[in-house]
């Protein structure tokens, strides 16, 4: 079995931000790119999820994540929903505050159909570093921010491999950016990933298979920092319209957000307060963006992405939640590892959320003017 952290993968992570200075030489499709979301002004969307249960097989229950985010980057205005009968309510998650939308039907139900719609409102972060935060955080809000989740784990290899990348680092931002410049170069995304992944971040790192889509490389990110000593959290939501800096990989389209789910990540930082990270879209952009894997960090078409997700992400996008281990409420089967796909069960067992057309549901996005 190869070191998760060999020599070459260190030297690599540590050269990052000379790799930035590179200018290979480009081909058309590889045009110099700008990303730079700034904070900016509030949008506002209508997010429409809706499951039509077609052969339920007996009674069955359908879960829906609710945006459970109040921040200076989003707030929730309404949620609604509409039924074809059963037993619909909001539920919250006693364990991680998530919200859920809980539809119960019985088997008299002959389609069961469910239609969530909440209006949110987003915008743009980035950090500026030359300005101090000066709000306070509740210190048993970090502490829970450092502890393990099931698939999130803190100690053994993780902190091992945590403790190699940030040997030598005098401060959080100098350890997260060095996790950051790790992981970019390390990990890489693999189209044929179901879902958005596992997040089984234990399991990458022992079987050196760093592989995977944001579930995996943002978790990955988010333990080795916890394991540094950072407070980190997974976001986990959806993205909603393309990208106004014409990245086809960094939006989705409103008509259809099947498998637009996405999560990001946060570091909080002393000064500064929580900041935004995202190292699986930079990963993303070097995979998919361009016909041909760019597997050079420091590429035009990757370094702005690179350099402006160190701290900052672009407002087209939704939260819903950072909670690990969900309970659903009366389900069957057991906690999820993350909570921000469709779920539901009936007489036969539990639907595959990552087979939305079988399932079946659709997501949509209004932008609503100003």
């Amino acid at each position: 079995m190869n070191t998760p952290v060999s020599r070459r993968r260190l030297m690599k992570a540590a050269s990052a931000s000379m790799l930035l200075g590179a200018t290979p030489l480009l081909r058309a499709q590889d045009a110099v790119r700008h990303f730079d979301p700034r904070p900016s002004d509030w949008r506002t969307f209508d997010v429409v999820t809706r499951v039509a249960l077609a052969d339920p097989a007996g009674p069955s229950t359908v879960w829906l994540p609710v945006p459970s985010l109040d921040t200076p980057w989003q707030r929730t205005q309404d949620i609604s929903w509409t039924s074809s009968g059963g037993e619909v309510r909001i539920a919250t998650d006693g364990d991680t505050g998530a919200k859920v939308l809980v539809a119960r039907f019985d088997a008299a139900a002959a389609q069961p159909v469910v239609a969530l719609t909440t209006r949110v409102q987003t915008r743009n972060r980035g950090v500026d570093w030359a300005a101090r935060d000066t709000s306070a955080t509740d210190p048993a809000d970090l502490r829970r921010w450092v502890r393990p989740s099931a698939l999130i784990t803190t100690d053994g290899i993780v902190r091992k491999v945590a403790l190699q990348i940030t040997d030598g680092a005098t401060t959080d931002r100098e350890k997260v950016q060095r996790i950051y410049d790790w992981v970019i170069v390390s990990t890489y995304r693999e189209p044929k990933v179901r879902g958005c992944g596992v997040g089984d971040i234990r399991t990458m790192l022992e079987t050196g298979n760093l592989a995977g889509k944001c579930a995996d490389i943002n978790a990955l990110f988010v333990g080795l920092c916890r394991a540094a000593g950072v407070p980190a959290r997974d976001i986990y939501g959806v993205r909603l319209v393309p990208s106004a800096f014409g990245y086809r990989e960094l939006g989705g389209n409103p008509a259809s957000l099947k498998g637009a789910q996405h999560c990001r990540a946060e570091v909080h930082l002393k000064g500064h307060g929580w900041v935004a990270m995202d190292p699986a879209d930079v990963t993303k952009v070097m995979r998919q963006e361009t016909p041909e894997w760019i597997k050079d960090a420091g590429h035009p078409v990757v370094a702005p992405v690179r350099r402006a997700l160190f701290g900052g992400w672009e407002g087209n996008w939704m939260g819903y939640n950072g909670a690990a281990d969900v309970a659903l409420p009366g389900a069957k089967q057991g906690k999820l590892g993350f909570f921000m796909y469709p779920q539901a069960e009936t007489a036969a067992g539990a639907l595959d959320p990552y087979a939305p057309d079988a399932f079946t549901y659709q997501i949509t996005a209004r932008e609503i003017a100003a």
